[in-house]
């Protein structure tokens, strides 16, 4: 299914918060036939109050996760194991810290929507920790990750299976 069938898949759903990571990255994971992993909990309890604050995460706060993300995707790959893995990874930097932890084999499907559909879905989420309030900084901190290597964009203006499908679908196209 890509460019080097000796390497199992290792995918990245990232957006910011509201984007629809986690149901995206089940449905891609299980259309795929590959282990998924919740990015959110792999955050150590220290960042999760902090966003619980509507404080926002720093570079200093973020490192620590991106690691554990990192070595999650690498035990993967060790085992010869595919894997999906939600992660807002709202900065190059970020996303060249994952790529050097699954070895350079890994693809990011980039969820893209607008300022006011993320904000409606945020207001209609129930029991997450992260309020809306944070959207604002992930935007101000999202460096939108076009023209990288390994990326394919998808907009969330649709339902969950549409949007499951053309993650696929594009990424099928670049494998």
């Amino acid at each position: 299914m890509h460019d080097n069938q000796d390497v199992p898949l290792a995918i990245i759903v990232m957006g910011v918060s509201g984007s629809g990571k986690s149901s995206i990255g089940e449905g891609v994971a299980a259309k795929l036939g590959i282990h998924f992993i919740e990015g959110d909990a792999l955050h150590p309890a220290a960042n999760v109050e902090k966003m619980s604050k509507g404080i926002p995460l720093t570079d200093e706060d973020r490192w620590p996760w991106l690691e554990k993300i990192g070595q999650e995707i690498s035990a993967s790959l060790a085992k010869n194991e595919g894997v999906v893995v939600t992660c807002s990874a709202l900065k190059r930097v970020y996303r060249e810290r994952l790529r050097a932890s699954a070895g350079g084999h890994l693809y990011f499907i980039y969820l893209e929507g607008s300022k006011e559909l993320l904000t409606k879905r945020m207001g209609e989420r129930k029991g997450h920790f992260m309020p809306a309030s944070l959207l604002e900084s992930q935007l101000q901190t999202l460096e939108v990750p076009t023209g990288e290597p390994g990326v394919v964009t998808v907009d969330i203006d649709a339902t969950i299976e549409e949007i499951v499908d053309a993650s696929v679908k594009s990424l099928r196209a670049i494998l």
